[in-house]
């Protein structure tokens, strides 16, 4: 992992929290409370791979750990199989837990995206997840998934992003509290949360986040989702 050694703390940290069992046993919970339009994101994602991806293909999946969206994914599209990568043993475990008895369609890797298989893919997704890393760090991603997908596939990416004028980002960070108040988030674990991501995540201007994409030689990177402090482009190797 590139990065500062604040960064490198900020990822231990981050590590830890997915591999403590107590987080891990709610973490199915959590993203539709966190996530404006969780579900709706999803059910996009997969309608945005289905434009190119057969259907019998073959999807990467970054940061699969929980198992959600591979879930979503297997069940709106019966022909597809699965590569998919998280770092934490714990969070794959999840994952298999999650897929029941489609869990055969999917491998499961621990790691990163150096431990992902080389492909090549029909398609890619890495949601809620690039915001946990540095640029650099972005920009490598972004180019070896690049490198592992078709000619033309899809990359479907969704995370944290949002303008950074001095008064637009606290605004929308301010409407994203606001938005899991009334999710029934408890108001100091809402605060706690608009703390964290401000102080300790790395949050692009979306026009930074499409700069990476083309960068690594993605075309046509298009926004599809916006969820307050949300993003979500849809690019093509």
């Amino acid at each position: 992992m590139n990065g500062s050694s604040h960064g490198d703390n900020i990822m231990t940290d981050i590590q830890a929290a997915f591999s403590d069992p107590q987080f891990v046993a709610r973490y199915t919970e959590g993203p539709r409370r966190f996530v404006p339009g969780y579900d709706a994101m999803q059910s996009m994602t997969a309608i945005l791979l289905a434009e190119s991806v057969p259907r019998d293909g073959q999807v990467l999946v970054l940061g699969a750990g929980g198992g959600l969206e591979l879930k979503a994914f297997a069940q709106a599209h019966p022909g597809w199989r699965f590569d998919g990568v998280d770092p934490s043993a714990a969070m794959l475990a999840l994952a298999g837990q999650t897929l029941g008895s489609l869990a055969p369609r999917a491998r499961l890797h621990q790691g990163y995206i150096d431990d992902a298989p080389e492909g090549p893919f029909d398609g890619a997704t890495c949601l809620l997840t690039l915001h946990f890393v540095d640029v650099a760090e972005r920009r490598r991603i972004a180019s070896e998934v690049r490198r592992r997908l078709k000619p033309r596939a899809p990359f479907v990416v969704a995370h944290l992003s949002a303008p950074d004028g001095e008064q637009e980002r606290p605004l929308w960070l301010s409407r994203y509290s606001a938005f899991l108040a009334a999710s029934g988030v408890e108001p100091e674990q809402a605060a706690a949360a608009r703390n964290a991501v401000t102080n300790h995540l790395e949050i692009l201007a979306p026009a930074q986040d499409e700069v990476i994409l083309r960068e690594a030689g993605f075309s046509d990177p298009t926004l599809f989702y916006t969820g307050f402090a949300f993003r979500g482009w849809v690019a093509y190797a």
